[in-house]
């Protein structure tokens, strides 16, 4: 199974690469998909890949999504 994932981003090395951030670790990310991203804007991550742009409500919306479903597992 694969898992995309809503992290922000928080630099940009040049118009394909940038680094993005989920809970403190920070991997680069190709963002060469996305048109125009910037600094500050969340992305949906899959593969090392941006492939989708999302507005903050949405990101945490779908964050609070991957932390009810950890805790569910936890709990079986």
């Amino acid at each position: 199974m694969c898992l995309a994932v809503p992290m922000k981003l928080v630099e940009k090395e040049n118009d394909e690469n940038g680094i993005a951030e989920l809970e403190g670790v920070r991997h680069v990310v190709n963002i060469s998909l996305i048109d125009q991203p910037e600094v500050g804007d969340y992305l949906i991550i899959h593969a090392g890949f941006a492939i989708e742009r999302l507005d903050q409500e949405e990101a945490e919306k779908r964050l609070r999504l991957f932390e009810d479903m950890a805790r569910n597992l936890a709990r079986e």
